[in-house]
């Protein structure tokens, strides 16, 4: 009989609420333990696994010797410190919610850990296993003949609201480039197979936010921007987002071209937000556009309704769980390293440098 994994959660607000939800999914896996400190979002994931036991802290839940393994998904600004936690004192196999850190300053303290932490690390880049992007990463060089430009627009609704506010500031966010958007800037660097060595960025607080006050701070969080990253094999990658576009009738599009022809595919928000009175909310497509003979072929890709109705992210939360839990099991390597998160919050970082300054950042 293959063994229960057991899971020990840090952190269970909404999106740790939705990692619950597709744990449950999982066969052979469990969360045996949580770690939330707020009383009403630890009651609603009480309510999604009932038989959790709940800690007072982090050193508690990391004693529980039931453990084989680790999620955390607390807010932004305490990653790193629990993660050094978790290093010092219990280190298992770990899921990490992005982005890996917030301040460019701790990239050193993520080295450190990176040298010494002796088990698997992943961080939760998940947008890669939405079906829509999965199978566009997957037939994007037959497509294109080789990438050459990179579009990914999102246009989206507001951030929502989290626990004490948190995400309506940069500091303890990282910005808008680095919240948000490192899931971007990782697929950038998949898809395009290269690291960058160049970011020009222009962004603000254009419409949301504008005018909020938290315990007499201004929120400054960021809604809108242009990022263009240029790549060290000279490809080029450029990221639109507008987080006052709700009214679209696809979230993300991802858009590649290359000598051969061009690919797209076309992601819709969450379901839950999608008017009734529309009817049916669309389906992910992709779309590959061959140079010569012209015929755009466009291929929809459905997502079982179970894994729409555990989250908000097109099913990528389950398909990102079942391939940790195969690594966790001995049967796999890390798909998404620590070098792979740094190196999408160091993409943030340089384009939220550059739009505060006006200037190009070299990597």
């Amino acid at each position: 009989m293959t063994k229960i994994i057991n899971y020990g959660v840090i952190g269970c607000g909404m999106m740790g609420q939705e990692h619950l939800r597709n744990i449950a999914l999982l066969d052979g896996a469990r969360v045996q333990a949580i770690f939330e400190p707020d009383a009403g979002m630890a009651d609603k994931a009480g309510a999604i696994v009932p038989d959790a036991v709940f800690y007072a802290s982090v050193g508690d839940l990391l004693a529980d010797d039931a453990l084989d393994c680790l999620l955390v998904v607390s807010p932004n600004y305490l990653h790193v410190e629990q993660l050094e936690e978790i290093a010092r004192t219990r280190p298992l196999p770990l899921l990490m919610e992005k982005p890996l850190y917030t301040d460019p300053d701790h990239a050193a303290r993520i080295d450190a850990v990176k040298a010494s932490y002796p088990a698997p690390i992943w961080v939760a880049m998940e947008y890669r296993y939405m079906p829509p992007v999965a199978k566009f990463l997957n037939e994007l060089e037959s497509a294109t003949g080789g990438v050459k430009m990179l579009t990914i627009r999102e246009h989206r609704f507001p951030f929502l609201t989290k626990v004490g506010d948190w995400n309506r500031f940069n500091a303890k966010t990282g910005g808008t480039l680095v919240e948000k958007c490192c899931h971007f800037f990782d697929l950038m660097r998949v898809a395009l197979r290269s690291d960058p060595v160049r970011v020009m960025a222009s962004a603000g607080q254009a419409v949301n936010h504008i005018g909020e006050t938290y315990d007499g701070a201004d929120s400054d969080i960021w809604d809108s921007g242009y990022v263009i990253v240029d790549f060290a094999n000279g490809t080029r990658a450029m990221l639109e987002l507008c987080m006052f576009a709700e009214g679209s009738r696809y979230q993300e599009e991802l858009s590649a071209v290359g000598p051969k022809g061009k690919i797209e595919a076309l992601v819709p928000g969450p379901g839950r937000f999608w008017p009734e009175h529309l009817g049916e909310p669309p389906v992910s497509q992709v779309i590959v556009s061959p140079r010569a003979p012209k015929g755009p072929v466009a291929l929809e890709i459905p997502v079982e309704e179970a894994l729409l109705e555990a989250g908000d992210h097109n099913g990528s939360t389950f398909y990102q769980h079942q391939n940790f839990l195969a690594v966790v099991r001995g049967e796999k390597p890390v798909d998404v390293t620590l070098s792979d998160g740094a190196w999408a919050v160091r993409i943030g970082h340089a384009a939220q440098k550059s739009a505060e300054t006006g200037a190009c950042v070299n990597l």
